[in-house]
């Protein structure tokens, strides 16, 4: 598989060769440089080897010898991440999972699916969706992201809105602890099983607790009708009170998303341009589905909505392939800010959907202030904001202005009573930013539930949770010395 080289002299390297093969272990400066960073690239950091495993057993044998020799190390899937969660600090062993990538097995009468951490999530609907079912999670990376990347972050996606996030279709878990001992937790049998909800504090503990190594999934029929609308406005501020008013008038959506004017001139620009109308402020994406009985209803009310919300226009997709272009255009978003923006940084915080309009005014400014340009893409149904800084890192002092006001806009979101993250996870990028909305009593109390399973600290260490020994006095004052706006 891979290149062997034939002296190592690095012991813990060799050990992990004992365990996996020669072919199997990365350890040369040219091949670890692909690990020094996740798709959130304003850190990097040199791993001391990457190990695949092939196997729960492998993953076992590979921690409980790190674990022994009091090694670091830091799981890892596709490295899609946005915030840093797969970034070594400097020395980690990365442990790969890409090659557990197998659907195990798949029940459609329980309607259940078993897949290693590796399989794309993408590919699990793919494989079912002719027998008439399919996965719901669905973030925008869901082509490339692994499930069990997925559970780590507790990854969301457009549909979120109504079929919630990963954590609401994680029937069952097998982890390997930080000291390799294999446990298996719930399972397709046990969907509300009694005791303590042990698959919800894994789900989205961005791998600071275990190692998942097999997942049972919760699988749904496909809808038997959709309809998909789009609405074209020419302020943000009734975009914004669209969202409101929709929910307000008893329809939940299957995804309701919101894109801004430079959001929208980037799409335009990219692999699936629409045409949408020059010079609108916003649009909305607009998703309902379900039996087909009252969906013409149910789009023909949202249309009527956004009419009274000052709507310029509304659209509504009349084949499959005109609403697969609109959703392509939308989930390439992220990717799309290349085309008018050297650089860019995603931001990801959680707001109360009635404070939208003053929070995305409070973005504005923050944008007029730093002197870059903020793009907005998100999902406005259930108040989960991705604000994307652009800038130039070429330029001096431009990377520093992105970072503060990215920030910046996570104290809007706390501020208005909101989360610093929805889907991206805290990781290494948003860990200070934590006492934005936690005291020091709540952050110690979440770390003590850390060393319960992870006592020494060796499972991604250095993540999650802000430096240790910040003063009282330090709390207060950090936030406004990091935002600077």
């Amino acid at each position: 598989m891979f290149k062997k080289t034939l002296a190592v002299s690095d012991a813990v390297v060799r050990g992990l060769q004992d365990i996996v093969g020669p072919d199997k272990v990365l350890y040369q400066s040219a091949d670890l440089l692909a690990y020094e960073c996740d798709a959130y690239t304003l850190h990097k950091g040199m791993p001391r080897a990457v190990v695949f495993p092939g196997s729960t057993e492998d993953v076992a044998a590979i921690v409980k010898f790190l674990n022994r020799n009091r090694v670091p190390f830091i799981a890892r899937g596709a490295g899609t991440g946005l915030s840093g969660g797969a970034i070594p600090l400097g020395g980690e062993v990365i442990i790969s999972l890409v090659q557990m990538k197998k659907l195990l097995h798949l029940d459609l009468t329980n309607r259940y699916a078993v897949v290693q951490p590796g399989y794309i999530n993408l590919q699990l609907t793919n494989a079912i969706a002719d027998r008439g079912y399919y996965y719901a999670p669905d973030p925008s990376s869901q082509g490339n992201c692994t499930i069990g990347g997925n559970v780590a972050e507790n990854a969301g996606g457009a549909h979120c809105l109504k079929y919630g996030v990963t954590t609401n279709h994680v029937l069952g878990l097998e982890v390997v602890l930080p000291n390799g001992e294999t446990v298996e937790i719930g399972g397709a049998g046990m969907p509300d099983a009694p005791g303590y909800d042990l698959i919800g504090l894994l789900t989205g503990s961005e791998g600071t607790l275990a190692i998942v190594t097999k997942i049972v999934v919760r699988i749904l029929k496909i809808p038997q009708d959709k309809r998909t609308a789009l609405a074209y406005f020419d302020s943000i501020e009734d975009a914004s009170r669209a969202v409101s008013a929709i929910i307000s008038c008893g329809i939940v959506p299957a995804a309701l998303e919101m894109m801004d004017h430079i959001a929208i001139e980037g799409v335009e620009k990219a692999a699936f341009p629409v045409g949408h109308p020059k010079g609108i402020a916003a649009l909305l994406l607009i998703e309902v589905d379900g039996i087909a009985e009252g969906i013409e209803d149910q789009i023909r009310d949202i249309a009527e909505v956004c009419r009274k919300c000052n709507v310029r226009e509304v659209k509504i997709a009349q084949t499959e392939a005109e609403r697969a272009l609109w959703w392509a255009n939308r989930k390439t978003g992220f990717a799309a800010m290349g085309t008018i923006s050297p650089d860019y940084l995603v931001q990801d915080g959680v707001i109360p959907r009635s404070r939208l309009p003053e929070v995305l005014a409070r973005i504005q400014q923050i944008s007029e202030a730093s002197g870059l340009r903020i793009a907005n893409i998100f999902h406005a149904g259930d108040g989960n904001l991705h604000p994307l800084v652009l800038f130039d890192s070429r330029k001096p002092g431009e990377s520093e202005r992105a970072v503060q006001a990215s920030m910046a806009c996570l104290k809007a979101c706390a501020d208005a009573g909101g989360s610093i993250t929805g889907e991206h996870g805290v990781g290494l990028e948003k860990k200070e930013a934590m006492r934005l909305i936690f005291t020091d009593e709540e952050i110690e109390a979440q770390m003590a539930v850390r060393r319960v399973f992870n006592p020494n600290d060796l499972l991604n260490p250095g993540k999650l949770f802000p430096t240790p020994g910040r003063c009282a006095e330090t709390k207060q004052t950090e936030p406004e010395a990091v935002t600077g706006y």
